[in-house]
């Protein structure tokens, strides 16, 4: 039983190797949410012509204007989109290592995954905190990507609410418990 905690050890710090890559991924999406978000609010008032007073005078400038910022909308949603990949492949990545814990396991016997011996978690508690971790991870992926296309999507429609409510949406993370994360990274990591 030493050996087997010791190999799910192992696999417990790539996966906190995973989680401290999804939180750079996070802050870099965040970042790239709000360059988005600032355009995507400046892009009504680029529209409209009284707001030009002047340089209405220069030739195609509310065009060129506009144009600018459309790109610089593109290559932000090309960032974004680059992000939500490298989250989806830290997503199969956990999804990995808990499948191959669980094929580590599977010669164990009911009695075996349940026994504690000291301070140590059982075996299937660390498989089941495997398991959660990337339950977790997933749906917050999801729930990224739904966030990301609609705003693709839709950004011409989105009000200053709705963009404020998406924000929030993935400030917090919602699928993924910190409490949780820790009390499973505690549970494994004792001894």
């Amino acid at each position: 039983m030493a050996i087997m905690l010791k190999k799910l050890k192992k696999k417990y710090a790539r996966v906190k190797d995973e989680m401290l890559r999804w939180d750079e991924l996070q802050s870099q999406l965040l970042s790239q949410f709000g360059n988005a978000s600032s355009i995507i609010t400046r892009l009504p008032v680029l529209k409209e012509d009284k707001n030009y007073d002047a340089l209405l005078v220069l030739p195609g400038i509310k065009e060129a204007l506009l144009g600018k910022q459309t790109e610089a909308l593109e290559m932000i949603y090309i960032s974004m989109t680059d992000a939500l990949r490298e989250f989806h492949r830290i997503v199969l990545s956990l999804e990995k290592i808990a499948r191959d814990a669980d094929q580590l396991l599977k010669g164990s016997t009911p009695y075996q995954m349940q026994l504690r011996v000291g301070m140590h978690p059982t075996l299937q508690q660390c498989l089941d905190g495997l398991n959660t971790l990337h339950k977790m991870h997933k749906s917050e992926y999801l729930l990224k990507s739904s966030i990301l296309s609609s705003l693709m999507l839709n950004y011409l429609k989105c009000s200053g609410d709705d963009i404020a409510a998406f924000r929030q949406l993935l400030v917090d993370q919602p699928n993924i418990s910190k409490d949780e994360v820790r009390t499973i990274f505690e549970l494994v990591m004792v001894s």
